[in-house]
C-alpha cells in the first residue's frame, strides 16, 4: 500500500544519510520528491536517477536552506515544476561540537544558521502554497539532544531545541488551514558519519539503548511516512522521540 501516493515533498539535505532514507522511502510510498543539496552533485544526481526509476517524479535542487532568497526562489520552482506543495521535511543540519568554554561565535552562529533559520526560511517559503490549498504537513528534523541537552554540543542542543518551540507555534498558527507542524527527535542513528568512529564507542551507544542497536535511516523515514500521510491527519504539534527507547 502506497500511503503517500500523489503527493509532492520537498526534503533539505537529502543527498546523503537520513535525509537519502527519507527521500527513497517517500519514493516508494508513491510521492514526488523534491530534495535538496549543498555540495554533492554526483550523489545528488544518483539519487535522483534512482528515485525517478521508482516511477515517480522526482529532482534535485542545488539551494541553501538557510538562505533566505535561496529558500523562496526554490519553493517557487518546485510549485512550478510538481504542482503542489504538501509536505515539507526540514533536514539539513550541521554540528561543531566543542565545550562551551572553546566555541567561537563563529560556530555558535553557523549551527543555528543552518539548523534553525533554515527551519524558519522553508517554512516561510512554503507557507503560503500550503495556506491556498488548506492543507499541508510539515515535518522538522530536531534530535534527542533538542529535549534532553548534551555536553560538547550546546550550540547543537540550542538550534533543534528551538525547533521544537518553532514548530509547536507554528501548530497553533496554521492547525485551523488543516497544515500540520511535528517534529522527530531521531537518537543514535547509524549513517556514513557514524561510520567514521571507533567500533568500541559505537557498542557502547547500542548497548546503552534499550532496543541494544542503534536506528536506521529507514526508522527515522517511516516515521515521516506517517507524520506526511493522512494516517496522522489528527496529530500536530507533538515531539516524537525516534531513539529505541534512550529517552524513556
Amino acid at each position: 500500500m502506497k500511503l503517500l501516493e500523489g503527493k509532492t515533498a520537498i526534503i533539505t539535505g537529502a543527498s546523503r544519510g537520513i535525509g537519502k532514507g527519507i527521500a527513497q522511502v517517500f519514493a516508494a510510498h508513491g510521492a514526488n520528491v523534491a530534495f535538496t543539496y549543498s555540495s554533492s552533485v554526483e550523489a545528488a544526481n544518483e539519487l535522483e536517477k534512482e528515485l525517478n526509476e521508482l516511477g515517480v517524479k522526482a529532482k534535485g535542487y542545488q539551494s541553501n536552506a538557510a538562505d533566505f532568497q535561496q529558500s523562496q526562489d526554490l519553493a517557487a520552482e518546485v510549485l512550478k515544476e510538481f504542482g503542489s506543495i504538501d509536505v515539507l521535511i526540514n533536514n539539513a543540519g550541521i554540528t561543531k561540537d566543542n565545550l562551551l568554554m572553546r566555541i567561537s561565535e563563529d560556530d555558535f552562529d553557523k549551527v543555528i544558521e543552518v539548523n534553525l533559520k533554515s527551519v524558519f526560511n522553508m517554512t516561510k517559503a512554503v507557507q503560503r502554497t500550503m495556506l491556498k490549498q488548506r492543507k499541508g504537513s510539515i515535518i522538522n528534523m530536531s534530535s534527542v539532544v533538542g529535549v534532553k541537552g548534551n555536553a560538547g554540543q550546546t550550540n547543537y542542543a540550542a538550534s533543534k531545541a528551538g525547533i521544537i518551540g518553532f514548530s509547536k507555534s507554528v501548530a497553533l498558527e496554521l492547525g485551523s488551514r488543516n497544515i500540520r507542524s511535528n517534529v522527530i527527535a531521531p537518537g543514535f542513528i547509524e549513517t556514513e558519519m557514524t561510520g567514521k568512529l571507533p567500533e568500541d564507542v559505537v557498542k557502547g551507544w547500542r548497548d546503552a539503548i534499550p532496543l541494544k542497536r542503534g536506528g536506521t535511516p529507514e526508522d527515522v523515514a517511516n516515521t515521516c511516512v506517517f507524520l506526511a500521510s493522512d494516517m496522522s491527519a489528527y496529530i500536530t504539534g507533538q515531539v516524537l522521540n525516534v531513539d529505541g527507547g534512550m529517552l524513556t
